[in-house]
């Protein structure tokens, strides 16, 4: 028996799985839970720094689309552990592509690994122009707002 059902764009599998999984955060979501965090705090704590207002959007969505499932873990205030449902654990294989790909084609990536990865220190930020300036003349550096 077959099932009509109205897609947002179109019935491409492509499509309709990147209106779920496709912004800039949600995949890098389900890596961290692949990788063991639970915790609202650990996924925050990642080391692309997602905005914990968009986090929240993510795991919401997530969970809405069935790939994160939450469970709470302490009352006052209510905190929950997020873990992948099987059907968000089927995603390692796309990021394992994904993976692959980036290995491949962008120098210098790496596959983080399971378990608490350590990231290569940042490049340095170079300086805005006008504190530049002010450096020459003999002033302080400008403070680093990140």
């Amino acid at each position: 028996m077959s099932t009509t059902r109205s897609f947002a764009r179109s019935p491409c599998a492509v499509a309709n799985s990147l209106d779920i999984v496709g912004d800039k955060w949600s995949l890098l979501v389900v890596r961290d839970l692949l990788q063991g965090k639970h915790t609202y705090k650990e996924l925050a704590d990642s080391l692309e720094h997602i905005p914990t207002n968009i986090l929240a959007d993510r795991l919401r969505r997530l969970e809405g689309a069935g790939i994160v499932s939450s469970t709470p873990y302490q009352q006052r205030p209510v905190r929950y552990a997020y873990t992948l449902t099987a059907k968000g654990k089927e995603l390692g294989d796309v990021l394992l592509a994904f993976v692959r790909w980036g290995k491949r084609h962008i120098p210098g990536t790496v596959a983080l690994g399971t378990g608490r990865a350590k990231a290569a220190p940042a490049a340095p930020r170079p300086a805005p122009r006008r504190a530049s300036l002010k450096q020459k003349s003999g002033s302080h550096p400008p403070k680093d707002d990140r």
